[in-house]
C-alpha cells in the first residue's frame, strides 16, 4: 500500500506515523507537508524535518500549556512525541555515538511524558525489577477507582519504544476497559540505548519479571492477564507465553515463527557496504547490530537462528490470537505455520489489503486492529 513514497520503507513508515492520528498521535497535513519537504531516500532530510516539525508542535504544546489548554498541549505533545521518534528512526549508523539520535529519543519520551501527565486516564511511569536492574513501563489505568480489571502486558519489536506503545496499544484498550502495563524489553528503547541490554531469544525470562510485577498491582485482575506482542514481538510474546503459564490470553501482533528466515533474506546478501544498499535494508541490518549487539550482518543472521518457535508453539497453553497481514513484507506466511503449530485454543484473523490492514502490522488500520484484538480478548476473558 504506498503512500507518499516508492520506496518501500519511507512509504511505510510514513504510514506509520500518520497512522497514530486516531490516538491524536499525528495531524494529517502535518505529515504530508514534512514528507513534501523529503525527497525521495533521503535519510539526512527524513531525520531533519521531522524533527523540525517535532519541535514546531512541541513548542504549540507547550505554549498551550502554559495558558492552561490542557487537552491542546495534551494532543500537542503526544503529537511531538510520535514525530521526534521517526526522526530518529534511520538515525543507525552509530546511534550509541550519535548526540543527534540521543537528542531524539530524549524529546521523545520527555514530550510523551508530559503528555501523559494530561491524559484523562492515569499514567505512571514504573521500573520493574529484571536481574540486576530494571525494564521502565508505563502503567495506564482506566480510572483511579482501584477496582482490578483485565491488564494487558504490551511490548512492542525490532524498533518499538515505549512511547510509541501508548499509540499503538494503550489508548484503544484503555477505552474498552483494560488497564495496560506497558514496558521495553532488552534491545528496545531506552534499554538498549540507555542500559546497554539486548534482545534476548528467551524472552520469558523478560515476561516473567513483568508477570510478577503486575501481581503486585492492585489494579490488576491476576486472574484475567494479556500478553501482547507486536511485529518482532510476535515471536517474543509466543516465546514467553510458551513457559509462562500464568498468561490467560496472548495476542500475536502478527505471528511470527522464524525470525533466522527474515534476517537470512534481509541481511543474509549484505556483502558489501550497507551504503549500497536501499534505506529499508540498511535501517534493519544497522538496527540489528546495535540491538543484538553483534558486529555485522553475518553475525546478526547467526544470532537470529535460536528466534523460532520450532519445537516450542506446542508448549503454549492459553487461547491465543495470530493476526496477519496480507501484504506483510517482513514475514510473509509465518502467522499461519505458527498458527498450525499452536495446539491450545486458537484463532487466526487475515487482514486484507482491500480493506486498508495488509500492510505489516496493519499500519495505518489501527481501529480495525483494536477491534479485532479486544473484541476477542473480551470473549476469551469473560
Amino acid at each position: 500500500m504506498k503512500f507518499l513514497y516508492e520506496d518501500e520503507s519511507f512509504s511505510f513508515e510514513a504510514l506509520r506515523a500518520a497512522g497514530y492520528a486516531s490516538y491524536s498521535g499525528a495531524e494529517l497535513g502535518e505529515v504530508l507537508v514534512t514528507c513534501r519537504r523529503i525527497p525521495e531516500g533521503d535519510e539526512e532530510a527524513w531525520s531533519a524535518e521531522w524533527a523540525a516539525t517535532a519541535a514546531r508542535v512541541e513548542q504549540v504544546g507547550r505554549d498551550a500549556l502554559a495558558a492552561g489548554h490542557r487537552i491542546s498541549a495534551r494532543e500537542a505533545l503526544l503529537r511531538a512525541s510520535n514525530y521526534y521518534r521517526t526522526a530518529d528512526f534511520y538515525r543507525r549508523e552509530d546511534p550509541a555515538n550519535d548526540a543527534e539520535s540521543a537528542r531524539l529519543a530524549k524529546s521523545s519520551q520527555q514530550t510523551f511524558a508530559d503528555a501523559a501527565a494530561l491524559l484523562d486516564h492515569p499514567a505512571r511511569a514504573v521500573r520493574i525489577p529484571y536481574r540486576d536492574t530494571t525494564l521502565p513501563g508505563y502503567l495506564f489505568l482506566v480510572d483511579d477507582s482501584g477496582e482490578p480489571r483485565p491488564t494487558v502486558l504490551y511490548h512492542g519489536g525490532y524498533d518499538s519504544t515505549l512511547e510509541e506503545d501508548y499509540l499503538a496499544l494503550a489508548a484503544g484498550a484503555l477505552r474498552r476497559g483494560y488497564h495496560v502495563l506497558a514496558f521495553d524489553g532488552p534491545g528496545q528503547g531506552s534499554t538498549v540505548r540507555d542500559q546497554g541490554l539486548h534482545f534476548r531469544p528467551d524472552w520469558e525470562a523478560v515476561v516473567t519479571p513483568v508477570v510478577d510485577f503486575a501481581l503486585t498491582l492492585p489494579e490488576a485482575d491476576v486472574t484475567r492477564l494479556a500478553l501482547i506482542g507486536t511485529s518482532l514481538g510476535g515471536y517474543l510474546a509466543a516465546r514467553a507465553a510458551a513457559f509462562e503459564h500464568r498468561i490467560a490470553a496472548c495476542v500475536l501482533h502478527d505471528g511470527v515463527y522464524d525470525v533466522h528466515e527474515t534476517f537470512q533474506a534481509i541481511a543474509g546478501g549484505v556483502l558489501g557496504p550497507l551504503t549500497a544498499q536501499s534505506p529499508g535494508v540498511r535501517w534493519a541490518v544497522r538496527n540489528g547490530l546495535w540491538t543484538f549487539g553483534v558486529a555485522d550482518a553475518a553475525a546478526l543472521v547467526q544470532a537470529a537462528e535460536a528466534y523460532t518457535m520450532a519445537g516450542i508453539a506446542d508448549r503454549i497453553t492459553c487461547p491465543t490470537l495470530v493476526l496477519d497481514a496480507e501484504n506483510d513484507q517482513f514475514f510473509a506466511g509465518q502467522p499461519q505455520r505458527v498458527y498450525d503449530a499452536l495446539t491450545c485454543e486458537k484463532e487466526l484473523i487475515l487482514f486484507r489489503e482491500a480493506e486498508g490492514g495488509g500492510e505489516h502490522c496493519h499500519e495505518g488500520a489501527i481501529a480495525q486492529f483494536h477491534q479485532c484484538t479486544f473484541d476477542w480478548l473480551d470473549t476469551v476473558l469473560s
